[in-house]
């Protein structure tokens, strides 16, 4: 099928998974090998959910750190010497100006459109579009990665759905939400950012997030909390957040410890 094809596909698939007008839906994407045009998907998702409707995304920069897997791949092969000076020269997080092109690129597109949101954690940022933005993404804790005070609460409260756009539930953002929620509580671990200028690294402790499982607890989630269809030959899934949520918790409270 031609890219013309599948994005005109594409409102009937949001229609009949489920995506509802007015409401808040978080989106995970990946448009690589589709054909479609980052700007045509995020319009037919903004068509979608109507002037009512708001859109975020993660716009996460993941390289902003000491042990992530994206920082681990750009200094791979580096002395310690090396290192030290790459990392004295990293710049700090800018919410208006730092891309998160390792989110793919429907997430740099919504970052960058005029009128765009972003939530200012130096790692785990979110940016949205529409009436609700601000009120879902301002006052991120930079000592919250994605827990009780970071967007995911706020759109957990707003009854957020989630869609999966060619991507599966190992990169469900929505999950992390539920470590921080499990009994017992998850351990503690220490995150390290360049915040306020050039090198300048700054450490907090939150929880230890991990998705290692994550695949495997969305393919356990009930029938009626997940739709499904398929675009550019992959599949797209929509799912309610607070039920999966609370599902996946109850399952991570009682192998997790």
């Amino acid at each position: 099928m031609a890219a013309s094809d599948d994005l005109t596909e594409l409102p009937l698939i949001l229609s009949k998974l489920g995506v509802r007008a007015g409401g808040v839906l978080m989106v995970h994407a990946a448009l690589g090998g589709s054909g479609l045009r980052d700007t045509d998907v995020r319009d037919a998702l903004l068509d979608a959910l109507g002037p009512g409707g708001t859109l975020v995304v993660p716009a996460f920069t993941q390289e902003n750190s000491r042990t992530s897997r994206a920082h681990r791949a750009r200094t791979v092969g580096m002395t310690e010497q090396e290192q030290e000076r790459f990392r004295a020269s990293m710049p700090a997080f800018d919410p208006g100006s730092t891309p998160c092109t390792a989110m793919g690129m429907l997430a740099e597109c919504v970052r960058t459109t005029p009128g765009a949101v972003r939530s200012s954690h130096p790692q785990t940022s979110m940016a949205g579009l529409g009436p609700r933005a601000a009120e879902l993404l301002t006052g991120h804790d930079p000592h919250c990665l994605l827990g009780e005070r970071s967007p995911l609460a706020r759109l957990y409260d707003a009854r957020a759905q989630v869609l999966l756009l060619r991507v599966g539930f190992e990169v469900c953002t929505a999950f992390h939400l539920a470590e921080y929620r499990t009994t017992p509580p998850r351990p503690l671990r220490t995150y390290r950012c360049v915040v306020g200028e050039r090198g300048n690294w700054v450490s907090y402790e939150d929880t230890a997030l991990d998705d290692s499982d994550f695949a495997a607890l969305g393919d356990g989630l009930p029938e009626e909390l997940v739709a499904r269809g398929e675009l550019a030959g992959k599949e797209v899934t929509l799912v309610e957040m607070r039920p999966a949520v609370d599902f996946v918790c109850g399952l991570m409270s009682g192998y997790r410890h």
